[in-house]
């Protein structure tokens, strides 16, 4: 068993794990392994296979167990090694046993690992900028998904499935995530992002829509010695007589603190705000034919005019758009959007899971958007994922000397499908493809087995 874990392992690090040589090293897993206190057995899964296997499989495109083991026994082939059995029971008992916080422990690690690879020159005016955003992801209709993140209210049982909220929050420079919180599905954007600003270090730029512009969250992220941009909240009206005029459509305003506490803040937290803060408004028309916004107000605590013109930070918000593609690529390149696993606790292993393949993913852009000088977010995502799908066969059987020279070869070949900027593009909401004309189900599937026999 011994060697079969060895070829395992020197397979996946030729292979998949060969972007994450020095992100992901077999000392640190083992390190957070043992951090955690988590023993195993000497077995084929153990959980560096495991988790390789894992991050392989949420990168297929077909991410069925069968699949995976399909992948492992394909690597032992040809070894000189007994093949191990065709079964998934092994493999998914495995992904059971491995720890979450595991997991997670490596996802921030490759984040952060890959934040510290960022130059002056990725940066907004010497900022790092962290964009946020919240989404929804779908899972199995069982009970124990149902219990802990249960389905929309307005559906009746049985005709919906469980959703789970998760907020994320990327790196503007990079496009990797950086931090991630999971909630039940009616948990509001601020709530995790409340969290997720624990994440941010001392002169992060926080970028978000008008989800996030709250008082209090504006003085918190000012207390982490941070700022923010985000666009002007619709319950605030913009008063054009208001404030000190320090620019064409830019001003400062002095906000006051609200005299109840809001919602999702203790009595203490809220006690703690400043009675005061003094905020900078800039407000612009947008008239591109078809864009449904017309006027946007942004709020952001970034006063200096001369070190932040209003057109930088115009153009920042234009960039918040990053998150929405960041998301889609999660969700419907990767697949994410709906989940395998039976159990909760299975579920949030797949989602961080699927955060750890995207950043490896991630880190191959910005790998090659280095190595050949190129704006790493201009890189398609889905190619470099073809281009990895079709590259490991080739690594698996390269020599050592040979498997750099195709390793640079790969990024080379990810600078060519090179994603144009097109600014102001609009498109009609409308579908084409007509879906079927089947009827949404009204009821539970058991009822409408028991209406088929009696009918």
């Amino acid at each position: 068993m011994p060697k079969k874990v060895q070829i395992l392992k020197q397979k996946f690090t030729h292979s998949i794990g060969l972007p994450f040589k020095d992100l992901l090293p077999e000392t640190l897993i083992t390190e957070i392994l043992h951090e955690l206190g988590h023993k195993y057995k000497s077995r084929l899964f153990d959980p560096i296979v495991t988790l390789w296997a894992f991050v392989s499989q949420v990168l297929d495109v077909d991410k069925s167990c069968h699949n995976a083991v399909s992948r492992v026994i394909a690597y032992l082939v040809g070894e000189g090694v007994e093949l191990p059995s065709t079964s998934t029971s092994a493999y998914c008992q495995a992904r059971i046993r491995l720890p979450e916080k595991f997991i997670e422990k490596l996802f921030y690690y490759t984040g952060f690992d890959l934040q510290k690879k960022v130059t002056e020159r990725h940066l907004w005016c010497g900022r790092n900028v962290n964009v946020i955003d919240g989404s929804t992801v779908s899972m199995p209709d069982t009970t124990a998904n149902q219990e802990e993140y249960p389905q929309p209210k307005s559906q009746k049982s049985g005709c919906g499935f469980p959703l789970a909220k998760i907020g994320v929050l990327f790196s503007l420079a990079t496009g990797a995530a950086v931090a991630l919180d999971i909630d039940v599905s009616n948990t509001h954007d601020i709530k995790l992002a409340r969290k997720l600003y624990q994440n941010l270090n001392p002169g992060d730029v926080v970028l978000g829509d008008r989800a996030f512009c709250a008082y209090a969250d504006l003085a918190n992220i000012k207390n982490q010695d941070c700022d923010a941009v985000f666009r002007k909240h619709q319950s605030r009206k913009t008063e054009m007589r208001k404030g000190k005029i320090v620019g064409s459509s830019d001003k400062l305003v002095t906000w006051k603190k609200p005299q109840k506490c809001p919602k999702g803040l203790s009595q203490s937290e809220f006690d703690s705000l400043p009675m005061t803060l003094v905020v900078r408004e800039i407000y612009y028309y947008i008239e591109i034919p078809g864009f449904r916004t017309k006027q946007v107000s942004l709020i952001t605590t970034l006063l200096d005019q001369t070190a932040y013109s209003t057109i930088d930070i115009i153009n920042l918000y234009e960039e918040r758009w990053t998150v929405e593609v960041n998301l889609k690529h999660l969700k419907t390149t990767l697949g994410m959007d709906i989940l395998r696993g039976k159990t909760p606790s299975l579920v949030r292993k797949e989602i961080w899971a699927f955060l750890l393949a995207y950043n490896l993913l991630r880190t191959l852009m910005f790998e090659a958007s280095n190595t050949y000088n190129t704006p790493p977010l201009r890189l398609s995502l889905q190619s470099t994922r073809h281009h990895l799908d079709n590259f490991i066969p080739n690594l698996l059987n390269a020599s050592e000397q040979n498997r750099h020279m195709t390793y640079q070869t790969l990024l080379k070949i990810i600078i060519h499908q090179f994603v144009l900027s097109r600014p102001g593009r609009s498109e009609p909401r409308v579908r084409k493809r007509r879906p079927k004309a089947y009827p949404l189900m009204q009821k539970s599937r058991a009822q409408y087995h028991l209406e088929l026999k009696s009918a």
